[in-house]
């Protein structure tokens, strides 16, 4: 697994958090004793699960040691983890809720593991869930191409995979695990200064692995030509901002 930068991360706070926001606002009615937040990365979600439930058992997990130090320090008053809930679930509490923003992609084999979750829940417990869906936009797949260009030598290398399942699929697994559910999907238009600020954003995500298994030089040749090919593509709007639009999947299922 490579390494994960919570600055480079928590660049782009305020966009990260706010379908942490949205996501919470789902549950609310709930008003669950014990929540799990997996893949809390730097704190910014579980501490608006702790903002919202300020009377419930609030538990932060992820599998990177340096985001897990960064939201303890950050949040001293939330208790943080470090678990991968990938290979460890069997070994977690039953929960009211558990949540997850931004981290399932990370996660392999949705088929079995959302079922997993949903044994952990107590009855009447929800999984609120948001997966990032935003292949189809210009600068992933641009990124996608070039990294898929023989020259860096990808195929040699252990890739994090960064997959999802498509909507209809996530219906079928929460139709046969849950008693009810609920999907939808947002579309999030952020302003973004330049394109150097989107290449910023993937960074922090999407290129981290590859660009964690390249050295520095041909790691600043990967961004570079991934920088060039977005000039071609995105044009500024009347006050020099660029539009990046970033599509994002959730879903609540009760148990």
């Amino acid at each position: 697994m490579s390494e994960w930068n919570p600055e480079q991360y928590l660049k782009f706070k305020n966009q990260r958090t706010q379908p942490a926001i949205d996501l919470a606002k789902r549950v609310i009615k709930h008003r669950p004793g014990k929540i799990l937040d997996i893949g809390c990365g730097p704190g910014n979600s579980t501490a608006v699960l702790a903002d919202r439930f300020p009377d419930s058992y609030v538990l932060g997990v992820d599998n990177s040691e340096d985001m897990i130090k960064k939201a303890a320090k950050a949040f001293p008053n939330i208790r943080f983890q470090l678990c991968d809930a990938a290979l460890e679930i069997d070994k977690l509490n039953s929960y009211d809720v558990i949540f997850s923003n931004a981290c399932m992609q990370w996660i392999p084999n949705h088929k079995q593991f959302i079922p997993k979750l949903m044994d952990k829940l107590n009855t009447g417990g929800v999984l609120a869930v948001q997966i990032p869906m935003n292949s189809q936009e210009p600068l992933l797949k641009i990124m996608d191409n070039v990294v898929k260009e023989p020259k860096w030598n990808f195929s040699l290398s252990n890739i994090e995979t960064n997959e999802t399942l498509l909507p209809e699929e996530y219906f079928d697994i929460l139709s046969n695990c849950s008693s009810s559910f609920d999907i939808w999907e947002t579309v999030y238009y952020h302003n973004m200064p330049t394109i150097q600020a989107m290449i910023e954003w993937i960074k922090g995500t999407r290129l981290r692995p590859y660009l964690n298994a390249l050295d520095s030089s041909k790691a600043s040749e990967l961004e570079q030509e991934i920088f060039s090919q977005a000039t071609r593509v995105y044009s500024p709007q009347q006050n020099g901002e660029i539009i990046f639009r970033f599509r994002r999947f959730f879903f609540t299922a009760v148990k």
